[in-house]
């Protein structure tokens, strides 16, 4: 599949699918979301085991065009958020660890892009805010995805005060797993994303979709979901040989697909 937006490429297991529009600082524009809700789709439906979202340019993503807002309808603005929250929403649905490999600033919906991504390792050279705080439209739906990371009174400090955080205190936070020095990014990235595809493909994918389904719901509501997943998969092949191999202290051999339907 051709894009004019993106980057997509392949490496052994892992895909990775790259912001391409340096020159418009990866702005989340309604065509680059409707091209990369298509490519997560398409590789969610792949082979990959693991996904890495990256971008090239001085600016990971500034977010949202303004110039998709100016002059807008209600209708208009209403089905561009819409569509972000399409793309938002195929990252997690996807059976897939995806991880965001940050490499500089991440702002306003660029923010909540990596917030929303399962993983995240950032260079000791990004920052990231939302920002809408300074200004006249406040970064509701960001604000979402970022609450759901760094908690209700850090969330916001960064909304109303639009002040951008760095790397450092963004992995302090829990908006990303790490900060490194960025001359060891790509290394750090591809060391965590290999970390978290190995096992079986399967259980990885049951995993993040009864995370994502539990994560919001009262502990008790939380427990009887999880229980009955986990009941579930342990009658899978892929369970059954993981406990054999333990039993008989070998190997696992796993088989089955991490497509989920």
């Amino acid at each position: 599949m051709n894009y004019e937006h993106l980057l997509v490429s392949a490496s052994g297991a892992i895909t990775t699918i790259t912001l391409n529009r340096p020159e418009k600082r990866n702005a989340l524009a309604l065509p680059v979301m409707l091209e990369l809700t298509r490519a997560l789709r398409a590789v969610a439906q792949s082979d990959a085991l693991g996904v890495i979202l990256a971008a090239n340019g001085p600016v990971f993503s500034a977010g949202h065009n303004f110039g998709d807002m100016a002059g807008a309808t209600l209708a208009q603005a209403r089905e561009l958020f819409c569509v972000c929250t399409d793309m938002l929403d195929a990252i997690q649905a996807m059976p897939q660890p995806v991880i965001a490999k940050v490499h500089a600033l991440a702002t306003a919906a660029g923010c909540q892009l990596v917030a929303t991504c399962d993983l995240a390792v950032a260079a000791d050279t990004a920052s990231f805010a939302i920002p809408g705080g300074k200004g006249g439209l406040f970064c509701h739906t960001p604000l979402v995805a970022v609450a759901r990371n760094v908690g209700r009174k850090r969330a916001l400090e960064m909304a109303l005060t639009g002040d951008a955080i760095d790397a450092t205190t963004a992995a302090a936070w829990g908006l990303i797993n790490k900060a490194v020095p960025a001359d060891q990014l790509d290394t750090a990235t591809l060391d965590l994303i290999s970390r978290a595809t190995r096992g079986s493909a399967l259980s990885k994918a049951t995993g993040k979709h009864g995370f994502y389904q539990q994560i919001g719901l009262p502990q008790d509501q939380a427990y009887k979901v999880a229980i009955e997943l986990m009941a579930t998969a342990a009658m899978t092949p892929d369970a059954q040989e993981g406990i054999q191999a333990f039993l008989q202290k070998r190997p696992a051999k796993y088989k089955q697909s991490p497509s989920i339907t």
